[in-house]
């Protein structure tokens, strides 16, 4: 799959294939291509060329059946700032159909600590709760696949800490999980697979599973250079 923006080409013979319930980490510098591989993906942008199937789905022909089988955690956090907690997973719980949607809303924000803040206003929330009720909502049609662009972005240490378990929980369910992310030891910690994309190429795909972190720091600085090598967020 290739993706241009005019001359400029963002994504270039991308061929990636995933197992069900494979967790894969996208690494890259700024600019690599990792959250516009998450679009095409997401069928937020079509391929120039190539195509994406998920799930016996090709985006751009069967979007609306693609939405309800997969969720999407990315920098906008899709939410409306004058409605509560609550008005937002409810409108996007109606929206996908969920059934049993006040029960399921009630799961969803135990789930991601927000339980005593259903009913206020999201405009009145911190960064680092809205990529909380983000999450949910991104979950609330439980999704067999879940992109996640930059995920920890916005979130506190604890915040963190509860959304690595959470994605843990993912895992265990068998969803098949594909993140974005700056943080290589977090990626090899979470995921079984990693992907390392370096101008819209990607130059390294292969199983992570038991890879020690110095290791993989040695290998994404093989593949993009030491100077690109991202500092280590605790």
């Amino acid at each position: 799959m290739t993706k241009k923006f005019g001359y400029k080409t963002a994504l270039r013979n991308v061929d990636i294939f995933l197992q069900e319930g494979d967790s894969l980490a996208l690494f890259g510098p700024n600019g690599a291509g990792k959250s516009t591989l998450i679009q095409v993906l997401c069928s937020l942008l079509p391929p120039t060329s190539g195509s994406v199937r998920i799930a016996g789905y090709e985006a751009g022909q069967d979007r609306e059946a693609l939405h309800q089988i997969i969720g999407l955690i990315a920098h906008q956090t899709f939410l409306y700032p004058h409605l509560t907690a609550y008005e937002n997973l409810q409108f996007y719980g109606t929206m996908y159909g969920v059934a049993r949607v006040n029960d399921r809303i009630a799961e969803v924000l135990d789930l991601v600590g927000l339980s005593g803040y259903r009913n206020d206003t999201v405009q009145n929330f911190s960064r680092g709760m809205q990529q909380r009720l983000s999450i949910g909502r991104a979950v609330i049609h439980d999704p067999m696949v879940i992109f996640l662009d930059e995920p920890f972005t916005g979130l506190d240490q604890q915040g963190s800490k509860d959304f690595i378990k959470l994605i843990l929980q993912f895992r265990d369910q068998g969803k098949t999980v594909i993140m974005a992310s700056h943080q290589l030891h977090l990626g090899i910690e979470l995921c079984n697979r990693a992907a390392i994309l370096k101008s819209g190429n990607i130059v390294y795909l292969q199983d992570v599973a038991g890879i020690a972190e110095k290791e993989f720091n040695q290998i994404y600085a093989q593949q993009v250079g030491e100077d690109m090598l991202p500092l280590k967020v605790a």
